[in-house]
């Protein structure tokens, strides 16, 4: 009884004082620091899908942009044989000019832009890798949608199982499995080996 008798005198003073309830209220709070978070990466967890990756203090990578001749044809490519899925595009009267796209898994993305009138679009030297586990059964689905692709999937001296094929616009492209093997320095030792023999 007593506790319902305390309830209704408070929200009587409520009414009747709104500064009072102001006040009250900020000294009841207690003031709250917010406590640094470990980001996913620092903690050895993966990042959620849609998740922003915490760059903090150290340099991350955030995306590789490419231009090509027609960004409506590469967002294609990219999108309905690849896999990727539309951020945000920029268009100039209709057409597109300017496409963000993420790939179907983890959070890497690629930056389409339009290049100017009679620009090369040629990328010697430069190569995108893409990782899937099943890179066999990815590249039979391509070429079930009619791309062809010139270097079929093999084993590399390394330990990545690697395909070669090109965008539309020429751009070279690797599918690959490196799994496990990724981040060791003994898979570039058994590449010279190999190299030796």
């Amino acid at each position: 009884m007593t506790t319902k008798k305390a309830k209704k005198t408070a929200a009587k003073a409520t009414r009747t004082s709104g500064a009072a309830k102001v006040s009250v209220a900020k000294k009841a709070a207690p003031a709250k620091r917010p406590t640094p978070k470990k980001s996913r990466a620092a903690s050895g967890q993966p990042s959620k899908p849609g998740a922003v990756p915490d760059a903090g203090e150290k340099l991350t990578f955030n995306h590789a942009m490419m231009y090509v001749k027609d960004v409506e044809r590469a967002m294609r490519f990219y999108m309905d044989m690849m896999g990727f899925k539309l951020i945000e595009d920029f268009r100039y009267e209709g057409t597109p000019v300017y496409a963000r796209l993420r790939a179907p898994g983890g959070d890497g993305t690629i930056a389409l832009h339009q290049a100017g009138p009679g620009v090369s679009v040629a990328s010697d030297g430069v190569r995108l890798y893409f990782e899937i586990r099943d890179v066999d059964g990815f590249c039979r689905k391509l070429q079930h949608k009619g791309f062809y692709i010139p270097q079929a999937p093999r084993m590399m001296p390394w330990g990545w199982r690697h395909a070669y094929l090109n965008d539309p616009d020429g751009h070279e492209i690797s599918l690959y499995w490196a799994g496990e093997n990724r981040m060791q320095k003994t898979v570039m030792k058994a590449a010279r080996q190999v190299a030796r023999l």
